[in-house]
This record gives C-alpha cells, structure tokens and sequence, in this order.
C-alpha cells in the first residue's frame, strides 16, 4: 500500500522532503486520556501489549490526535527477554521487575532463542491490525532494545541508576556476557525481520543504558552486537538511539543503519560533523522544554531545527515524552516543526 506521508521513509533514506519529519518516542499512550482510559479498564500494561487490537488502537491515537508523521507500534522492549525464558512483570509506579534473574551459566543454559513468530506473535499481529487501519496515512515504526540494555535488566532485574549488576558481570564474566549478548542479539535480529515481513516500515533499535557503560565498555559489550543487528537487517531502514552514549557516535559512522538518534546532552555541530549528512540525525529536544510556555516551545523547537538546517533530519525529543506532560504542549512543538 502506497503511503500517503512518506516523509519519514524519505528523511531516513536522504532523499528529498518538503518539510522535517516529526514524531515522539513514547508517543503512544502516557500523556494522553485515550490512552489511559483503555488502559484503566484493564489488569495491567502487559494485558494492553499482549492485546493485539488494544495495542493496535493506542499506537493510532496519537497520529489521529497529535497529527505526527508516523506511528510506533505499541510494545515493550523486554518482550525479547520474556521470550528468551525469563519472564518480567510491569509494577505500577516502579517499572519492569524480573523474579530470576541471569547470576551463573546455569542459569544462562535456561535460556534459547525462540522461534520469534510463535512466542511474540502478539506483536506481529499488532503490526498488522495497526498498518491495516493506518490504510496507509502514516508509516509504522517498529522496534527492539539494543542488546546490552536487554542484558541489563536480565542481570539487574530491574531498572537501576547504576545498574552495578550487570556491568560488574561484565567486568567478572566477559565469555559468559559475550555468550548471553549473542543469544540476545540472534532474538532481536529475528524479531526486528518478523516485524518488518509483518508490516513495518521501519525500526529503531533503543540502547537506553549506553551511557553508562565505559567506553571501552561500549565497544567491546555494547557497540559490537549493534553493528551485527544493523549488519544482518537490510529490509528496512533503521535508527540506533544509544542515550548517553557521546563517546561512541564517532564509532557509529561505520553503522550500517540509516539515522542516528541523539539525547538532548549530545551536540547537534558535533554530530554534523561527524557524520557529514551520510545519516540523518533524529532528535534532539529536551523533554522538558515541553513544560515550558507555548512562545518558550515555539523559540526552543526554532532553535534545534536551525542547528539541525543543511542535514538530513527528523524531529524528535532527546528521549520520551514524560507522562504528565500537556497533550496541547505537545501539539505546539509539532506544529511548529510543521511550518518551519
């Protein structure tokens, strides 16, 4: 089906576009009332990911209510845990919780990599009720975390500042990180194709703990699993957003994915130069400038795209819109990006 706005597809690939593209993580659900009375109304948020026609609609709200220039499929990134074996739950008011977690190779031999389409097959099934009822208006924007952050909270067992866990097991137990990061990445090479052979346009790999890791780190645990995910996925374009991760963007240049997504701390002139309008750049405005009055949100949004003027670029905040953030303060940093 030919897309109506295909001015995503054509920014990520470097071709001509009459405006910047714009749209938000975590844009389905959180900030918006729709969401939250579909969500209200049921046992928790892995009822609403595991619910395909649920998750569907709350991926098309913000498309009908914010008018942004794609949707993201309404999912979790510790899908790909869950079905490697080690299942999570969601608690309310303190995010993901694992009751295992990964200690010794023992419990790393509890864990395969699953035949994708039977065990998230609730996910594919999303991707194709949300591109059907899309008809085609916006593209569909599907995802994956990056391998060391899925790591992370296979080890830590939830979300952490420092997430001492897991990298001291880096430090403690490099062959057996080395083994759990390959049988992650081999699930999310998988689920990423399934996801785009089931509708996707394209897919944004999220490395949400890069930063935390040292560089030499990165590289060795972190960097080198995305460059084979990038490697192997040439079906559709793809963005890596590794937050915190400023040391690393040089490394990125040799990426095999199309656009490279910024936090709101990494310089939009650095990053220009770096990669020279080979990739687009996707970001990169503080989410909390969205707190602001409309003429601060107007004069902040002006500013970055005015950084980002002569490179290939989508609009987007330096990381998810926070939840108790005004759906109208929303909708003036999208406007204006439309009619700069």
């Amino acid at each position: 089906m030919k897309l109506e706005n295909d001015l995503l597809l054509r920014a990520a690939r470097g071709q001509k576009i009459e405006r910047t593209p714009v749209w938000l993580m975590r844009q389905a659900g959180r900030i918006l009332p729709e969401y939250r009375q579909i969500r209200n109304a049921l046992s928790g948020f892995k009822e609403l990911v595991e619910t395909p026609q649920l998750a569907a609609e709350v991926t098309i709200q913000p498309v009908d209510i914010l008018n942004v220039d794609a949707a993201i499929i309404f999912s979790d990134i510790l899908v790909v845990p869950e079905s490697m074996g080690l299942s999570y739950e969601m608690v309310e008011k303190k995010g993901p919780y694992f009751s295992k977690t990964i200690k010794t190779s023992n419990d790393i031999k509890n864990i395969s990599i699953p035949d994708v389409h039977d065990n998230l097959s609730y996910v594919f099934e999303a991707i194709k009720i949300t591109k059907s009822e899309l008809k085609g208006k916006v593209p569909l924007i599907g995802f994956a975390g990056a391998p060391w952050t899925i790591f992370a909270y296979m080890i830590e067992g939830q979300g952490s500042k420092t997430f001492s866990k897991a990298k001291s097991f880096l430090y403690r137990e490099p062959e057996l990180s080395h083994q759990l990061l390959g049988l992650i990445t081999e699930t999310t090479i998988a689920y990423l194709k399934a996801q785009i052979s089931s509708g996707a346009d394209l897919v944004q790999l999220f490395d949400s703990w890069a930063g935390i890791l040292t560089h030499q780190q990165y590289e060795e645990f972190g960097m080198k699993y995305v460059y084979k995910i990038c490697e192997a996925i040439h079906e559709a374009p793809v963005t890596v957003f590794a937050k915190g991760a400023y040391s690393a963007l040089e490394n990125m240049k040799g990426l095999k994915c199309e656009t490279i997504g910024l936090d709101w701390n990494m310089s939009i002139s650095e990053a220009k130069t770096i990669f020279q309008n080979q990739k687009t750049l996707q970001g990169n405005l503080d989410p909390c400038v969205l707190y602001g009055d409309y003429n601060l949100i107007k004069q902040k949004t002006k500013e970055m795209l005015n950084s980002f003027a002569g490179h290939r670029h989508i609009a987007n905040l330096g990381h998810g819109v926070y939840p108790d953030v005004s759906p109208d303060h929303v909708k003036c940093f999208i406007e204006t990006v439309k009619s700069n």
